[in-house]
C-alpha cells in the first residue's frame, strides 16, 4: 500500500491529467501516463466471503488506459458508467461531491421539477385521506397514476445503472448525493472508498395496507443489487446525510418515509461480501430478499456481512429471506432507542449465521428487541457481547433473550457453517476497536 505522501501525488496526477470538460462532452479518459490509485484495482482476496467464491470478483482490475475514467459530475459519472451495458472492465473514480439531482448541464433539479403536471402531494393527501379513501385497497386513479409518472421522471435521473466488470472507487472525500448505484443483472462490480447519501424518493406511495395503520413507502436505495452476481462492497459510509427520516413529517399519522434501504440484495443476487462500511442514521437499512415467495431466490441470496458498523439504524441489519447469510465481527452502536425496531430479521427460509458480534447499546433498548421472527425457523448465534455506554462488557445470547420473550421459538442452528472467511475471526472485544480504526469510506 503507498504512503499517504505517495497516495496524493498519485491523485494529484490523475487529477491534473484530465482536463475538465462540459457536462455535455466524451468523458475524460485517464491517460497511460497516469497512475490509479492502487486501491482502485484491488480484487477481493481469496476466501472473503461469499463474493470469494467460484469464479471471484475482481470488479475493473483488468481495465485499460481507455476505460480509467475520473468523474467529477453526475452527466460524467453516468456516461462512465455507459448505461451498465457494455461489459468492457473500468475503473471509475470519483472525484470530490457528485449530485444526482442535476441536469446535463449541472443544474440541480427539485422534486418540482420531476412532478407530473397532474400530480401535487396535497391533491394526493385529500385524495387517498383514510378518511376519504379508507383502508382496504391501495391507491389507483388518475392521482396515483400522476404520481407513478413523476417518480418514473425521478428514477430516470438519479438511477445510475453499474455494468458487469466494474469498480466504482472514491477519491479522497468522495460522495455521491441523492443517487441510486442499480446493479441489476450483471456480474462482477466492486464499489469501494465511497460516501452515499440520502437517495429521497420525492414521490413515496401511500398503502393503507401495509400493517395496521398504513405506510409510506419509497422507491430508492443507496445501493440496490438486484439479479446481480459477484459485488463486493467495501469500506463505504452510507447514510442519509443531513435527510434524516426522522425529520420528516407526519401524512395520515405515519412518518413520510423518504429512504428506502442503504444496501439492499435482492432477486437472486448471488455471492456478496459487504465488508468494512459504516451505516449510519438510516432505517430500513439492508435487506436480503424482497418477497416470501418460494422461487428464484431458493439457493441464491448468499451474503457475508463483515466488520461494519451500524449506528443507529433503525431495522433490517440485516433482514433476510432464504440466504445463508454470514454476519460476523460487525459493531452494532445503538443508543437511540427512539428509532429503534430490531436487527437481525429471521424471514422465510433464511440461514443466517451470527457470530462475534459486538453490541453497544441504550439501557432501554431491550435484548428482547434485537432478533424479529419474519417467519423463519432458527439462526445460529455465537460469541455476541454487549455493553452499555461505558460499562462492563459481558456475554449475551440474544437469541435465547427472544426466545424467553416470545412464542413459537426460533431454533438455534440454520443449518451451515461458513467456510469463506479470509483468515482468523477477530476476538469480539476486539470488534469495536477495530472496526472504529478501519470501517468507512477514508479508511483503505
Amino acid at each position: 500500500m503507498p504512503s499517504k505522501t505517495a497516495l496524493a501525488v498519485t491523485i494529484g496526477v490523475l487529477l491534473a491529467g484530465v482536463a475538465t470538460v462540459p457536462a455535455s462532452a466524451a468523458v475524460p479518459a485517464v491517460p497511460a501516463s497516469a497512475a490509479v490509485p492502487a486501491a482502485a484495482r484491488q480484487v477481493l482476496a481469496p476466501d472473503d466471503g461469499w463474493a470469494a467464491a467460484t469464479t471471484g470478483t475482481t470488479g475493473g482490475a483488468a481495465a485499460d488506459d481507455a476505460h480509467v475514467f475520473v468523474v467529477r459530475n453526475r452527466a460524467e459519472l453516468a456516461a462512465a458508467l455507459a448505461g451498465g451495458t457494455d461489459p468492457t472492465p473500468r475503473i471509475v473514480l470519483i472525484a470530490g461531491t457528485i449530485r444526482a439531482n442535476e441536469d446535463d448541464s449541472g443544474a440541480p433539479l427539485t422534486c418540482a421539477d420531476y412532478a407530473d403536471p397532474a400530480y401535487s402531494l396535497d391533491a394526493y393527501l385529500a385524495a387517498y385521506d383514510p378518511a376519504v379513501w379508507g383502508r382496504a385497497t391501495r391507491p389507483t386513479g388518475p392521482l396515483e397514476e400522476a404520481r407513478a409518472r413523476s417518480a418514473r421522471n425521478q428514477g430516470a435521473r438519479i438511477n445510475l445503472r453499474v455494468g458487469a466488470n466494474t469498480t466504482i472507487y472514491g477519491l479522497p472525500n468522495a460522495r455521491i448525493v441523492g443517487g441510486n448505484l442499480l446493479i441489476q443483472n450483471v456480474d462482477n462490480v466492486i464499489v469501494r472508498n465511497l460516501r452515499l447519501e440520502d437517495a429521497a424518493d420525492c414521490f413515496p406511495s401511500w398503502d393503507p395496507t401495509d400493517g395496521s395503520a398504513g405506510n409510506w413507502n419509497s422507491a430508492y436505495d443507496l445501493i440496490t443489487l438486484t439479479g446481480a452476481t459477484h459485488v463486493w462492497a467495501d469500506h463505504n459510509t452510507l447514510s442519509d446525510g443531513n435527510n434524516v427520516d426522522e425529520n420528516q413529517p407526519l401524512y395520515f399519522g405515519r412518518p413520510y418515509q423518504v429512504h428506502d434501504g442503504a444496501l439492499d440484495v435482492i432477486r437472486a443476487s448471488d455471492y456478496v461480501t459487504i465488508s468494512y462500511n459504516v451505516f449510519q442514521e438510516h432505517d430500513k437499512t439492508m435487506l436480503i430478499g424482497s418477497t416470501n415467495t418460494v422461487g428464484a431466490d431458493v439457493g441464491k441470496l448468499r451474503v457475508t456481512v463483515h466488520h461494519n458498523k451500524f449506528a443507529n439504524v433503525g431495522q433490517r441489519v440485516p433482514r433476510v429471506r432464504f440466504g445463508q447469510v454470514d454476519v460476523y465481527n460487525n459493531y452494532y452502536y445503538l443508543t437511540d432507542e427512539d428509532t429503534y425496531s430490531y436487527s437481525w430479521g429471521v424471514g422465510v427460509q433464511s440461514a443466517i449465521y451470527a457470530e462475534n458480534n459486538f453490541l453497544l447499546r441504550s439501557a432501554d433498548l431491550a435484548f428482547e428487541d434485537f432478533v424479529y421472527d419474519w417467519g423463519g425457523t432458527a439462526i445460529t448465534e455465537i460469541g455476541t457481547l454487549t455493553r452499555v455506554g461505558t460499562g462492563p462488557v459481558r456475554a449475551v445470547d440474544l437469541l435465547a433473550e427472544y426466545n424467553a420473550a416470545h412464542d413459537p421459538d426460533l431454533g438455534t442452528d440454520a443449518g451451515w457453517t461458513p467456510v469463506l472467511r479470509p483468515g482468523p475471526i477477530t476476538p469480539t472485544a476486539q470488534v469495536p476497536a477495530v472496526v472504529n480504526a478501519q470501517a468507512g469510506a477514508g479508511r483503505i
